[in-house]
């Protein structure tokens, strides 16, 4: 969304500013999820290359781009202004402490930007029309697709049966949290 430059004085030719969109996620492990965030940044950029100028993905954390990669690729392909919209759905601490803190460290070295962090996607319409459209496809092909088949997420008791023993001594360990998670180890609150 290129805008028209607030800080030109009047009748000056108003100057282009050039606006970039950084999508950021937690970041993986795991290659594929990582891939699948980049493929998602391309063909936002795509869909909406007349409304943005530059789209860039990058990973909070574990994978690169980062968030200050994703901005040193921004400013120099020309934005000026860089919104960081996070690919996350609810306000948790990585929207209201982690991203913003990454952000700002990364538009130091950038001096003459702006940034703004976007909401998460939180509760919308479109998220309960894709919620609807995953739990559709499952009723679809019968609880048992080839994304799922041969898996735990099959819930096919064949499947459980040979993980029975790992299952119940993971549950004996008592609940888990994520393997990148700061409180792992304390006891979950209430």
């Amino acid at each position: 969304m290129s805008q028209l430059d607030p800080s030109t004085p009047a009748g000056t030719p108003a100057l282009r500013t050039l606006t970039a969109i950084i999508i950021v996620d937690h970041g993986s492990r795991r290659g594929e999820s990582n891939r699948m965030l980049e493929e998602l940044a391309r063909l936002f950029g795509e869909r909406f290359s007349q409304k943005y100028d530059i789209v860039e993905p990058a990973h909070m954390e574990l994978a690169e781009p980062s968030i200050a990669s994703a901005y040193a690729a921004s400013v120099k392909r020309g934005a000026k202004l860089v919104v960081v919209c996070p690919f996350f759905l609810g306000p948790g601490k990585h929207w209201t402490s982690d991203i913003p803190r990454l952000v700002a460290q990364a538009a130091m070295d950038h001096p003459g930007t702006r940034y703004h962090v976007a909401q998460t996607l939180g509760i919308d319409d479109l998220i309960l029309d894709l919620l609807d459209k995953r739990a559709s496809h499952c009723a679809e092909h019968g609880y048992l697709c080839d994304i799922c088949r041969g898996s735990l997420r099959s819930g096919d008791a064949e499947v459980v049966a040979t993980q029975e023993v790992e299952l119940k001594a993971d549950k004996a360990a008592g609940p888990h949290l994520c393997g990148t998670c700061p409180f792992k180890g304390q006891p979950l609150p209430g």
